[in-house]
């Protein structure tokens, strides 16, 4: 596999954009592509990866959106535009540096025997960052053993947000009844992904805490989250095998 895309939804990002392409652009991955999806940062953000994008055509691109429209709307119209550049992968990954640009070299090669590679924090050798304090341990364990237990998955790290997917695996799930925003959009696409046959492989990451910028995490995003793991399995419990995944 020799193309792949970068999805990054942005949303004040602006200390971190450029930093995290140069790592990016640094792996050893010749056919990286970043696409930078903006959700018309005040912080200036957009124009930023606009001016990179004519810079480096070849290298970054831009979607543009007219306001703060959510991270799981974010994902799904840079999944449906990087799907037309018809690469080998699709990553999806944050811009603060919690997610390490250092994994994908091992994502790749794990994608060779599966549908999805998804970074786990919760597999051994995963691991968090350890100026988590105990309540935010306690809620994200809790937010996975929720979501695992009501939809009936065994993957660890289901609301897990870097993941590199094939793009033939994005391209047949019904990415236009995708509805989650915040975190709850991972577990609706691995479930999602799941009920088609997917094979999803987890690898052990060091989920560290953003470097710049304050967390987008709220109040509102997690009560949302507990509600529509409900609706995840009731919207999608029609949902049938796909005879062309690698399971």
């Amino acid at each position: 596999m020799s193309h792949i895309i970068v999805v990054i939804p942005t949303y004040n990002e602006a200390d971190n954009l450029e930093a995290l392409t140069s790592e990016l652009w640094s792996l050893p991955i010749p056919g990286l592509r970043i696409l930078v999806v903006d959700d018309a940062s005040p912080d200036g953000t957009g124009e930023i990866a606009e001016g990179m994008s004519k810079e480096k055509p070849d290298k970054i691109s831009v979607l543009h959106r007219e306001g703060k429209l959510g991270l799981g709307s974010a994902y799904i119209a840079g999944f449906q535009r990087a799907i037309e550049e018809q690469p080998d992968a699709i990553v999806q990954m944050d811009a603060d540096f919690s997610h390490s640009p250092s994994y994908l070299p091992a994502f790749l090669e794990n994608l060779k025997s599966a549908d999805a590679v998804l970074g786990s924090r919760y597999v051994p050798g995963g691991s968090l960052d350890e100026r988590w304090g105990f309540s935010r341990r306690l809620l994200s364990w809790f937010g996975n053993f929720y979501s695992r237990s009501i939809l009936n998955m065994q993957i660890q790290d289901v609301t897990g947000g870097f993941r590199m997917w094939r793009r033939s695996t994005l391209e047949g799930m019904p990415l236009d009844q995708i509805r989650s925003d915040g975190y709850v959009f991972q577990v609706e696409m691995a479930y999602v992904a799941r009920r088609l046959g997917h094979k999803l492989v987890e690898y052990p990451i060091h989920f560290e805490d953003r470097r710049i910028g304050q967390s987008k995490m709220s109040f509102r995003i997690q009560i949302e989250a507990a509600i529509r793991v409900w609706q995840i399995r009731f919207l999608h419990r029609k949902l049938a095998r796909n005879p062309l995944s690698t399971t």
